[in-house]
């Protein structure tokens, strides 16, 4: 219990932070939210899975500029794309993980990517491609690098 509480703090610190250094960066239409590279997480440990839907829910939750659906959106996007990520984490090319890496963009732009289009507007194509390019490059940027750390270094163990 105590990874997970841990990871819920860290996703709402880091996000918090981001968006304290950019502004908006991680809560805009078009968004590159550093903290995502923590879904990750649920490569090494079920923990992660809920520990990272509450930290995107308590986030949500507590931004003052968040849209009305943001909680349940986001969260349950977080929800579906570890969940996904932990059962398809053994699926390997070329020893990475590639089709659970893949997921958070694809649930992300499926459910954000919707809600977006309900309140802000544009098509929802336009705002899935948006919203998947900013997960991707996350995931295969900062969640690459932090996957390919924990296994080098060994710190799978810790989960």
């Amino acid at each position: 219990m105590a990874h997970g509480a841990m990871i819920a703090a860290l996703y709402v610190l880091l996000t918090y932070l981001q968006n304290f250094i950019f502004p908006n960066s991680a809560s805009g239409a078009i968004q590159f939210r550093a903290s995502e590279a923590l879904c990750v997480l649920a490569l090494f440990t079920p923990n992660a899975i809920w520990g990272l839907s509450v930290g995107c829910l308590l986030f949500n939750l507590s931004l003052a500029g968040a849209l009305p659906l943001d909680p349940v959106c986001g969260t349950l996007a977080t929800l579906l794309a570890t969940w996904g990520m932990y059962t398809t984490r053994k699926l390997c090319i070329l020893g990475i993980p590639l089709p659970a890496l893949i997921l958070p963009a694809f649930f992300n732009a499926l459910i954000v990517g919707w809600e977006l289009t309900v309140y802000i507007g544009y098509s929802y194509w336009f705002n899935f491609g948006c919203v998947a390019l900013g997960e991707l490059g996350v995931l295969f940027t900062l969640g690459l690098a932090l996957y390919l750390g924990i296994r080098k270094r060994g710190l799978n163990r810790l989960f």
